[in-house]
């Protein structure tokens, strides 16, 4: 199986570049190769490579940026990916693509379920939201992993800018009224493989009974305040955190203030997924 995938140099997608090699032949390709903002290289890529499968954790990332550049957020989020499914129909093949938490608006008391009513807040989330539709539209097996929270030892993220700035100051200022899972970009790779592995094993039969939405993210919940807590402790740094509301730092675009996911589909059907806490540990060791 060939399996060609976008974004390898982000975090998600360096770790899928070594997760997923005893699955099928990667095609990793970088934002230099294959740039999801320039359609028609999407495309011109896809018919080079011929691949079996797509798999694309490439996407706009950055949410508050979003604001002031829906168009180009839109392009990269829900066109491209349009494109990618609508090229994999072309060639039989099959597609794995990254959603968010930020689908939802975040008005839950409860951990939402891949079926419930989405509500995006932000462009960020309109745009991710807007991929997902047009993947399902075009009618391929496809799987669709919602994650949040995404961090690890490379690329931007909460995690690393949280460790850059205690060893600049002596106190930080951190949200504590937004809760949701922080998933490591390692477990999101690995879960994928696994799932992956059984999909080839299984056949067109697999993918009938199996294609749709996932939720994969850590288990647990925290907010980013005591996400940080958790970060200062294990890499062992003396810094003050203050909790402060949502309202105390504003930012361009809305954040849901619960955006826990439940991952019992994911679970049931292909793999256990770690507590929050103990990938946390693992990816700082």
């Amino acid at each position: 199986m060939k399996i060609l995938l976008t974004g390898s140099t982000g975090q998600v997608g360096y770790e899928l570049a070594r997760s997923l090699q005893g699955v099928g032949e990667v095609v990793a390709l970088d934002r230099q190769q294959m740039d999801l903002a320039d359609l028609d290289q999407v495309r011109r890529v896809i018919r080079t490579v011929q691949p079996n499968m797509i798999v694309n954790p490439a996407a706009y990332t950055a949410v508050d940026k979003a604001e002031s550049e829906p168009a180009l957020a839109f392009r990269v989020n829900a066109e491209a990916p349009a494109l990618m499914a609508e090229e994999a129909r072309l060639l039989g093949a099959s597609m794995v693509h990254y959603s968010t938490d930020y689908v939802f608006d975040g008005s839950a008391a409860a951990p939402r379920v891949e079926d419930d009513a989405t509500g995006p807040l932000n462009v960020y989330g309109a745009s991710k939201l807007a991929g997902e539709q047009a993947i399902a539209a075009a009618g391929i097996p496809h799987l669709i992993f919602r994650t949040s929270w995404v961090y690890g030892m490379r690329g931007k993220n909460f995690l690393l800018t949280m460790l850059r700035l205690a060893r600049e100051r002596d106190e930080l200022r951190v949200v504590a009224d937004q809760f949701g899972a922080p998933t490591w970009s390692r477990t999101i790779a690995d879960v994928t493989a696994q799932v992956l592995a059984q999909a080839h094993a299984g056949g067109r039969e697999w993918w009938v009974q199996n294609r749709g939405v996932y939720h994969l993210t850590a288990q647990g919940q925290t907010s980013w305040y005591d996400f940080t807590r958790a970060i200062l402790a294990e890499a062992g740094i003396d810094c003050r955190v203050l909790p402060i509301t949502s309202a105390e730092y504003p930012v361009p675009a809305r954040r849901p203030e619960y955006s826990v996911l439940s991952c019992e589909r994911l679970m049931t059907r292909f793999s256990h997924l770690p507590e929050w806490q103990q990938a946390l540990q693992l990816c700082m060791r």
